[in-house]
């Protein structure tokens, strides 16, 4: 009890530390490594100073904007799950990851070095995304429209090769063609409840 008055604070800066974070995605990936601490916090509504004290460095804010990315690519598997059959549910997924190597793209020198420095971070991202992966491949197994005898680390190193290939911002089309192939290897030829998968563009909402 004797914490409660500290827990509107609390929220407050969680909340403070999202804006920044969502900020700072979209300036890593419109600005590159143009983006400027500045913009980030005016981006996201805050002072500077809220900032610094957050994020002392831009290494930190790197490190910390690339996990919460991570982390909201590999959680949106459900709700697409919810909306779309398993496959098209996955091709979305995939357009999304496009976004989030454009989000990679704008912080790619600092991250580089933060990777070298913290195997870890690489191998939690790995373990994230082949787990939201396997929740697709799941459920297109059992409804029939994705092979089972394709695993999911396979295809999170086909998606990151189409990523290699195809990355850069003025490639999108041309990724999200090879994606297109990538799922003719994915799913079944006799699936049901076919139509093309929706090509999303653009940064996620």
């Amino acid at each position: 009890m004797t914490d409660t008055p500290d827990r509107p604070a609390r929220a407050d800066a969680r909340a403070n530390e999202d804006k920044l974070l969502v900020a700072a995605a979209a300036a890593f990936a419109r600005d590159g490594a143009d983006a400027t601490l500045k913009q980030i916090a005016k981006d996201a509504g805050v002072g500077i100073g809220t900032l610094y004290r957050r994020f002392p460095t831009r290494e930190q804010l790197v490190d910390a904007t690339y996990r919460y990315e991570t982390s909201r690519l590999a959680a949106e598997a459900p709700g697409l799950l919810h909306e779309l059959p398993a496959h098209l549910a996955l091709r979305a997924w995939m357009s999304h990851v496009l976004d989030y190597i454009a989000t990679k793209h704008g912080m790619a020198d600092t991250l580089s070095i933060l990777l070298r420095g913290d195997e870890r971070l690489g191998s939690r991202t790995r373990d994230q995304l082949t787990g939201a992966i396997e929740e697709f491949r799941l459920a297109g197994v059992a409804q029939g429209v994705v092979r089972a005898d394709v695993p999911s680390p396979d295809i999170l190193m086909a998606l990151a090769g189409v990523t290699l290939a195809g990355g850069a911002p003025g490639q999108r089309a041309q990724a999200e063609r090879l994606l297109d192939l990538l799922m003719d290897g994915i799913t079944r030829p006799d699936r049901h409840g076919g139509g093309s998968p929706p090509h999303i563009s653009g940064a996620r909402s």
